[in-house]
């Protein structure tokens, strides 16, 4: 009876020493595992400019208002179609009641529509505005960055925080008197693209509307980043 309590103490000794072989084999695989984080920035132009334009007007007569608003809109395309260049988008359009202050009821109509134009071409953009303000007015001029230039931009600084990653690396494995390094996972995020730089209507209006000549406009730069978050191993 004794043998087999001692049996069975050793084949429970050595199952709970094959239970554990998992994670200590995992304990091994973390061992000398660093997490390292690179980060790189670069200036990047806003190199598109976004105007928007909008008319409002108000009528007692819904009908005549929708038509008023509808004809100026129609004009502006117009317009707006013969400069190349040029991308139009029809922002919102809204119309609501006016009440009268002592009985609450409706008096009138007042209806908002807007036009959104963009382009790469800042003076075309910007003579075309100042010939729009005639007829509408303007909600804010805004810059930002376009597409293709975003993505140019995107392969650049994959490659440098690639660069980065590895000399933080190697200054890591160096300093812990490693042989050399291997990955085991990288990761790339990219810090967002700022959101538009707005310059106030009334401001640039102002700018345009008195002067023939148009106006010089500065667009500037954003600071655009990408970090690379990884986990290496340092080989002994």
């Amino acid at each position: 009876m004794s043998r087999f309590i001692r049996s069975a103490a050793i084949i429970t000794l050595s199952a709970s020493a094959i239970a554990s072989l998992p994670a200590m084999a995992a304990d091994a695989l973390n061992y000398n595992q660093i997490s390292l984080r690179a980060e790189v920035s670069q200036e990047v132009a806003r190199d598109k400019m976004i105007v928007t334009l909008y008319t409002e007007s108000q009528n007692a007569d819904p009908a005549k208002l929708a038509a008023e608003i509808t004809t100026t809109m129609n004009t502006a395309l117009g317009q707006a179609r013969e400069v190349k260049g040029v991308t139009l988008r029809q922002g919102s359009r809204n119309s609501y009641p006016i009440y009268d202050n002592k009985n609450q009821k409706i008096t009138g109509w007042r209806e908002r529509a807007e036009l959104r134009l963009e382009s790469a071409d800042f003076p075309a953009l910007s003579k075309l505005t100042g010939e729009l303000l005639n007829t509408l007015k303007m909600e804010n001029m805004d810059f930002a960055i376009a597409d293709a230039t975003r993505k140019a931009s995107e392969d650049a600084l994959l490659k440098d925080a690639v660069t980065a990653f590895k000399a933080r690396a190697q200054l890591a494995t160096d300093a812990l008197g490693g042989k050399g390094y291997k990955i085991v996972n990288l990761n790339f995020n990219t810090n967002g693209y700022p959101m538009p730089y707005a310059r106030g209507g009334m401001m640039m209006k102002a700018a345009m509307a008195d002067s023939a000549p148009t106006p010089d406009v500065e667009a500037g730069t954003s600071q655009v980043s990408m970090s690379a978050d990884g986990v290496i191993e340092v080989l002994q």
